[in-house]
């Protein structure tokens, strides 16, 4: 646990309170808009681990086997993947790290993604724990390491294996099995199990993991705001099972390339599911990256598709980060092309507030769905983050989709537009 220090602490709450009665201030972020804000830092703390080990001149080590190379370890001649053939016992659990957060949240009106929980209530949204050892290579030799998440709360439905498919009985495999459903909207997900691999510039990573496609994510303290956009919750994969290679090209690109059962299946191939995953990262400048990410293939329970997703985030300056995200798809279920963009601008007043604004367009079947989002980022503590905003809903279509279900509800159920206020509260550990 963090120690709080109370005189930061005053400062921080100042900065709240001065920051809520100015009307002057703009928007936006650190090169990542979370980092200083919205993500703890402490939250995916990479854990150093090498399986390699022996030590130079030291007792029972290498004697006349050093290496010559500057890299600790001996030169014997037995060494395979970063094991040596003298070494007694592996502990798989050692520098494994252990953390997770517990989000609370209210809303107004129902919401895309957390679509089980109970608008105008507090829900839980994610009760979040992970285990991870993370693959971190030193000189070139290959290093092993794993990760697994488990969730629970309203959240965690809308993260299972759903691309799995069901037996006559209703149950099925992995976590869409009943059993992981708890009613109320409540449930269990297991959206991460996988290990990797690397040696620095080749990392290789097998199971079931986060998709690469898009700019918001699942978990929730990674993410500037509250809600999610129309794009994330309806034109993206949430997970993938497969294998998927990232490889280092330069100090500026990585190229990621890989295959997956689907879209968002647990260890399981629905209708046949088999899709190329992949695509690159760039650093354009000192401030800008673009990344492409694009699926082709056999999605599974939606079928044949091809999808798309580009993001540009440009650091405009210390404090203002501005993001452009676009998601193209197309796949058998849709029967359509669904198009989305979506801009960001965040604005890192202090260590303690952000501010910032979603604009965005989703077009699915010929109807245009609009939204607009502010919000504040406020961390009165380094693990307490208190996200309050406001979103408006509208098409002028009469068809708005504000509780997602690939985004149409024929005006049923919110009309054609819709105003929400939703705040959430963080707590990580």
């Amino acid at each position: 646990m963090a120690k709080w220090n109370w005189l930061k602490g005053l400062r921080c709450v100042a900065g709240v309170g001065a920051t809520l009665m100015a009307s002057s201030m703009a928007v936006a972020g650190d090169v990542n808009p979370i980092d200083n804000v919205a993500n703890p830092d402490h939250v995916f703390t990479q854990t150093s681990y090498n399986l390699a080990g022996e030590v130079c001149g030291a007792a029972g080590g290498c004697g006349d086997g050093c290496r010559t190379d500057g890299c600790s370890g001996c030169d014997d001649g037995c060494d395979m993947f970063g094991l040596r053939c003298d070494q007694e016992e592996i502990n798989i659990f050692d520098g494994v790290e252990v953390g997770g957060w517990a989000q609370f949240g209210y809303t107004s009106e129902q919401t895309l993604f957390n679509t089980g929980g109970e608008a105008e209530d507090v829900n839980l949204n994610q009760g979040w724990i992970y285990l991870e050892k993370a693959a971190e290579s030193e000189c070139g030799e290959w290093a092993l390491g794993y990760r697994a998440d488990f969730v629970y709360g309203v959240d965690a439905p809308n993260t299972q294996s759903f691309g799995n498919s069901r037996r006559a009985d209703g149950t099925g495999s992995f976590d869409i099995d009943t059993g992981f459903t708890r009613g109320a909207g409540f449930g269990w997900a297991i959206p991460q199990l996988y290990v990797e691999a690397t040696n620095g510039d080749t990392t290789v990573k097998a199971g079931h993991f986060y998709t690469l496609h898009g700019y918001e994510v699942v978990t929730a303290p990674d993410n500037f705001f509250f809600t999610h956009a129309y794009s994330m919750n309806n034109s993206e994969p949430f997970t993938h099972t497969g294998v998927v290679v990232t490889q280092s090209v330069s100090d500026d690109m990585e190229v990621y390339a890989g295959w997956t059962a689907g879209w968002d299946t647990g260890f399981m191939q629905q209708n046949g599911g088999s899709n190329f995953l992949g695509g690159f990262s760039t650093a354009l400048s000192d401030d800008i990256s673009f990344t492409y990410i694009t699926s082709i293939g056999n999605f599974g329970a939606i079928g044949d598709g091809y999808a798309s997703s580009a993001v540009l985030d440009w650091q405009i300056n210390d404090k203002l980060n501005y993001v452009f995200h676009n998601d193209f798809l197309r796949a058998d279920a849709a029967d359509n092309d669904v198009v989305a963009i979506n801009q960001y601008l965040i604005y890192q007043v202090s260590d303690c507030v952000g501010v910032g604004g979603r604009a965005e367009w989703w077009k699915n079947d010929g109807t245009s769905v609009y939204a607009l989002t502010g919000g504040l980022n406020i961390k009165p503590h380094s693990q307490v983050t208190i996200r309050p905003e406001v979103k408006y809903d509208w098409s002028p279509g009469g068809q708005v989709a504000a509780d997602g279900n690939l985004g149409i509800n024929n005006g049923t159920i919110n009309g054609s537009e819709e105003t929400t206020f939703s705040v959430d509260v963080i707590l990580t550990f």
